[in-house]
């Protein structure tokens, strides 16, 4: 007989966090970009913060996060590189090595929501955006809004969004910087976009 998917999801979380107990994480303020007070890492995402502690993770408001913001956060901490690697140029997921199984899903539970929520709203885009500390990053792109969004914070993304017009629909990108696998595997990079996606898409809707 299977487990339920939340014991299951329990086991996880319970594995990975006995894993960061293990961690030193003074040692990885600095590579990460984080803020550590004793054995609680301080992790900001999209503009909201995160403890991440061996007795579990929660937000600012005391409350546990979705299991997928909970696995990148634990991720964020166990992959720290041991050096801080190049910055690159912004890329889309497709282009990492590895990214095949999650790019049809990525298009359709990151930027689909978006696409959705926004398409001929690009100002309430704009000002939902600032909400998770989304700004203008001065790019000369061809692009009717375009915001660099604090995923983590080695780990931002660029959000591009073209509004829809007589001729064309809607259209949004999500890239990340090319070190950016450097810190989280494919899966929760592909992960982090629909965090975002997800997000906005709730913050349009309230």
């Amino acid at each position: 007989m299977e487990k339920p998917q939340s014991e299951v999801f329990g086991e996880i979380m319970a594995d990975y966090l006995a894993r960061v107990a293990d961690l030193d994480l003074a040692g990885l303020v600095d590579r990460l970009g984080i803020e550590v007070q004793g054995d609680r890492a301080l992790i900001p995402m999209f503009g909201r913060r995160f403890e991440v502690s061996p007795r579990g993770i929660k937000d600012d408001q005391g409350r546990p996060p979705h299991h997928a913001v909970a696995v990148i956060l634990c991720q964020y901490l166990l992959l720290c590189p041991d050096h801080e690697p190049a910055e690159g140029d912004w890329v889309a997921l497709q282009d990492f090595p590895d990214a095949a199984p999650f790019v049809a899903g990525f298009a359709d539970t990151a930027e689909g929501p978006i696409v959705r929520t926004y398409g001929g709203h690009r100002a309430d885009l704009e000002r939902q955006a600032a909400r998770f500390d989304g700004r203008d990053p001065g790019l000369d792109l061809p692009y009717d809004l375009i915001r660099l969004m604090p995923g983590l914070p080695r780990v931002p993304l660029l959000l591009l969004f073209n509004d829809r017009d007589e001729e064309f629909p809607a259209q949004c990108r999500l890239l990340f910087p090319r070190q950016a696998r450097d810190y989280l595997d494919m899966e929760c990079l592909a992960m982090l976009g629909q965090v975002l996606g997800a997000w906005l898409k709730q913050a349009g809707a309230s």
